[in-house]
């Protein structure tokens, strides 16, 4: 009897969204807009941190927002009552969005007339680390209720972001979270990282966070 032949199938999957996402890439260039792939668990302030986001630079960039989740347009409901286009992307079960889905998205978007264009990936702090979307940087949130070890326990995702943002720091004094063995651990995993400490809830932080994306927008479309 032959053997059994065995066919590396996620190695195969990744090859070809690699691909993909470098197209993806190169239609963003030609358009002149830039992609952001914001991640994280559920329930870590995401929405309200793209709201918040929004808010410092809806006078300078025209921007969208696509919304990634399993079930539900909840949140790019929440998105479109500030005035600003979203399109939902239900996923249908998958974990992750990959370049292919972000490139269904954007075609449904007016690209060509967006500065910006933010994506919420579906909540989960595991299978969007391993899938390039095609975005220019990627970002994750950690929140302070999250704990300080998510980066022993997911540290693909740490080291794969250009940014983190620990969010809900005003939920720090009832917390035990301990700020500078997360960053210790952060920078093990990844020494080139961004971090800013904010709050989408009552905006503390969010100007530096704002001012760096903004410089990377710009850097972009120039």
């Amino acid at each position: 009897m032959d053997p059994v032949r065995v066919i590396e199938v996620k190695e195969n999957i990744l090859a070809n969204n690699d691909k993909k996402a470098e197209e993806v890439r190169d239609y963003l260039r030609r358009n002149k807009t830039f992609l952001l792939n914001l991640m994280s668990s559920p329930g870590s302030g995401k929405t309200s941190l793209i709201l918040r986001t929004i808010e410092h630079l809806r006078d300078e960039f025209k921007i969208g927002v696509m919304e990634a989740d399993i079930d539900s347009a909840v949140d790019a409901e929440r998105v479109q009552s500030v005035g600003i286009p979203a399109v939902q992307l239900r996923t249908g079960g998958m974990c992750h969005l990959d370049a292919s889905m972000t490139e269904t998205g954007l075609n449904e978007m007016d690209v060509a007339g967006l500065d910006l264009v933010i994506i919420e990936n579906v909540g989960n702090l595991v299978c969007p680390a391993e899938f390039d979307t095609g975005a220019v940087r990627n970002v994750m949130i950690l929140s302070v209720p999250e704990g300080d070890d998510k980066p022993l326990k997911y540290p693909l995702m740490f080291s794969t972001c250009n940014v983190l943002l620990v969010n809900k720091i005003d939920y720090l004094q009832f917390s035990d979270f301990d700020m500078p063995a997360m960053k210790e651990r952060v920078s093990g995993l990844n020494q080139d990282i961004q971090i800013f400490e904010v709050s989408a809830k009552t905006g503390e932080g969010i100007e530096a966070w704002v001012n760096w994306l903004r410089g990377e927008i710009k850097h972009w479309l120039s």
